[in-house]
């Protein structure tokens, strides 16, 4: 699952509620969500735990991808 899948079902304010929970803001969100952001390892992993979103999808350089 992406990012981008998780939001699919969300109401519009799901994305600005996430960022603001993350600390970030919602136009780095929208780079996050729409692959234009690389996030850092700790977002990564403040994300999986939020979203359910793995952190080898959202950084395989890292953590390696999922075969």
């Amino acid at each position: 699952m992406t990012l981008q899948d998780y939001f699919f079902d969300k109401p519009y304010r799901a994305k600005a509620d996430l960022a603001r929970d993350l600390g970030i803001t919602q136009h780095w969100m929208s780079a996050l969500i729409n692959g234009r952001g690389i996030p850092s390892a700790v977002l990564c992993l403040e994300i999986e735990r939020r979203t359910g979103v793995r952190r080898e999808t959202l950084r395989p350089d890292l953590f390696g991808e999922i075969l």
